[in-house]
């Protein structure tokens, strides 16, 4: 059967009725109703002649392409697989356990695959596009998972997609304790904190595991506080019932209504937040999180991208220095320095293990009149065994951090001897 009649199908399909609209409402024999009607129709118009076991094979791919993402659904059904890079039509990368490797499964043909995109980005919700006048997107799919595309003519190798894999079998602190991405006593200080109302920072570099840590630590704020989410994507799946999650919007095609993250920011604090969550901090919005703080917004959290709890300060100063505020970059250390109590490192290792690497904590000296970051967990690598594991544990400093009055204000407990 000749690609270009089910090409011809596909289009019309997309451009010249409602299917996309209804399609993930349709049990898998209205959409073969629905289907071998359009076929009718296209092949008498066109004049295309089909035998009936012709036009029976046409249908059935159809629907199997629309019900099953075509190769992508077993990717997505495999649990090994926790990203998924699509290169092109001709080659699929995914990550598994925490390394890259090519797969056997490829797409039809360039068309097939824009097809594809197409109906993950309508079956997502979104009203974000991608076309030759928006050839990018950010978007989230239902069940969380996060998906970037890119086309032509800024991709040089035809549609490239990256699907990062959302984790629904990580639920709690203890799930990351058995994944050894951390110890009881990290997970105990960082739901205390979370109880203590702390301004912690999560930072690491892409894949991290930055988002589901914050996703798992945030179910520890109590059911009773009104939170505000704020993200560019949405990808944070809280499970209280009193969260309000806002989103930022893009220009049109005039250039025109787009809604920036720090809009969303100043309008959120009209909003009786008890808690503000950002997403991912990328720019001027990190002055909006400060000046909250210090107006009294504490419990905030937030995700920035960084390799180290230095670089993650560092970040933080140049992008409220990036707003233009007339403030030295010494004052701004101080500031950023007295907002922000915790940052939370997260590295994934070379055997495919994510694990905290530091729990800062973060506190300006008045005496010295200079910002100290002090660790108060770091992950010693010790070796890499025969098998390519990293042999190590975490090291504990004793020492009472600067934000411990805010456990005793809050009457929030630590085991005993936690700190001296």
């Amino acid at each position: 059967m000749s690609d270009t009649i089910k090409q011809k199908i596909n289009k019309y399909l997309i451009s010249e009725t409602d299917f996309l609209k209804y399609k993930d409402k349709m049990t898998e024999e209205q959409m073969r109703s629905f289907i071998d009607q359009v076929v009718v129709e296209v092949c008498n118009e066109q004049k295309i002649k089909l035998s009936k076991d012709e036009q029976a094979l046409l249908i059935k791919n159809l629907v199997s392409d629309n019900i099953s993402l075509g190769p992508l659904r077993t990717l997505m059904q495999d649990e090994t697989v926790t990203e998924i890079m699509i290169n092109g039509h001709k080659k699929i990368y995914v990550q598994r356990f925490g390394r890259i490797e090519l797969t056997n499964i490829a797409f039809e043909t360039e068309q097939s695959l824009n097809h594809t995109i197409q109906k993950i980005l309508h079956a997502s919700g979104t009203n974000k596009r991608v076309d030759e006048s928006s050839p990018f997107v950010d978007f989230s799919l239902n069940d969380g998972s996060r998906v970037n595309v890119i086309i032509p003519p800024l991709s040089q190798i035809g549609p490239v997609v990256t699907i990062r894999k959302f984790r629904d079998d990580i639920k709690d602190a203890d799930d990351l304790v058995n994944l050894k991405e951390l110890n009881e006593e990290i997970a105990a200080l960082i739901v205390a904190g979370m109880k203590a109302r702390l301004n912690i920072v999560f930072c690491g570099s892409t894949g991290a595991g930055k988002t589901t840590a914050l996703n798992v630590f945030s179910k520890y704020i109590p059911s009773d506080e009104r939170i505000v989410t704020i993200e560019d994507t949405p990808e944070l799946r809280l499970k209280q019932g009193h969260v309000v999650s806002l989103t930022s919007r893009p220009a049109n095609l005039e250039g025109k209504g787009e809604i920036t993250m720090r809009e969303l920011f100043v309008n959120s604090l009209r909003m009786r937040p008890d808690r503000i969550i950002v997403g991912e901090i990328r720019g001027g919005e990190m002055l909006d999180l400060i000046e909250s703080i210090t107006s009294g917004h504490s419990g905030s959290l937030a995700i920035v991208h960084a390799e180290t709890t230095q670089d993650c300060f560092s970040r933080m100063v140049t992008m409220t220095l990036m707003t233009g505020i007339p403030l030295s970059t010494e004052e701004i250390q101080k500031q950023v320095s007295s907002a922000i109590d915790m940052i939370i490192h997260i590295e994934l290792f070379m055997d495919g293990v994510r694990r905290v690497t530091c729990v800062t904590d973060i506190h300006y000296n008045e005496k010295t009149a200079k910002v100290e970051l002090n660790n108060i967990f770091e992950f010693k690598q010790e070796s890499v065994s025969d098998s390519g594991a990293v042999i190590g544990d975490w090291v504990k400093s004793k020492r009472k951090p600067s934000f411990y009055h805010k456990f005793e204000k809050r009457r929030v407990s630590l085991p005993d001897g936690y700190f001296d």
